[in-house]
């Protein structure tokens, strides 16, 4: 039962979609609405508004942070172990991906993840950001970032704590966020995904830029 108050306790605080509150509160536009339709911190930030970006950004982590903080801090108290810090982790990421409060419509779960796999151990947590934004930095797209990051998240564990409870969780955190950036992945290998800190309007010229030129080259060839 304890277990079963966990998880709902975790979703309900992932089901705060931090991209939409902090758009309405400062007068932009639904970030569902607009460029990826995601309700995240890159699609908020198509908007030229840094400030409101990394707010969403700082929203949504500390709300996979404090639900794993709790369960892993309060649990014990209850006769809870690091199973119920596994259910917190996948059920708070369950919740930005899939919200109640706002019709199931989510976002794509990488600051989430961030912040669930900095209060699982700050180390894991800074390693699997540090790789994010070495891809992020090198190659301006996100996405890849986030994927490259998802890939290696589950291996950083392994790799520094061993086989480990967990470790589940963060496996299919990995899986998820993964295949919910199916969609960026074909763009990625069209050529059509936008950079970090493009408009609507300049990820949109980038793509048709993309588009001409590889019908040159194919005229070309």
């Amino acid at each position: 039962m304890e277990l079963v108050i966990v998880a709902v306790a975790a979703y309900l605080i992932g089901s705060v979609s931090f991209a939409v509150i902090v758009s309405a509160v400062m007068g932009l536009a639904d970030p569902r609405s607009y460029g990826s339709g995601n309700p995240g911190a890159t699609n908020v930030l198509r908007t030229g508004n840094k400030k409101a970006a990394v707010l969403t950004l700082i929203g949504d982590a500390f709300k996979g942070w404090l639900a794993v903080w709790l369960a892993a801090h309060l649990g014990p108290r209850y006769g809870l172990d690091d199973t119920a810090v596994a259910v917190a982790a996948l059920a708070v990421f369950l919740g930005h991906l899939y919200p109640v409060f706002f019709k199931f419509k989510g976002g794509k779960g990488v600051a989430t993840a961030a912040g669930v796999l900095l209060a699982i151990n700050p180390v894991l947590g800074l390693a699997t950001v540090a790789t994010w934004l070495i891809i992020a930095f090198f190659f301006r797209y996100s996405s890849l970032a986030a994927l490259v990051s998802a890939v290696f998240a589950p291996l950083f564990d392994i790799f520094m704590f061993g086989p480990n409870t967990v470790a589940w969780a963060i496996f299919a955190m990995s899986a998820l966020l993964v295949w919910r950036h199916r969609g960026n992945i074909s763009k990625l290998i069209a050529g059509k995904e936008g950079r970090i800190g493009e408009k609507k309007t300049d990820a949109a010229a980038h793509a048709k830029h993309e588009a001409g030129a590889h019908q040159h080259h194919a005229r070309k060839h």
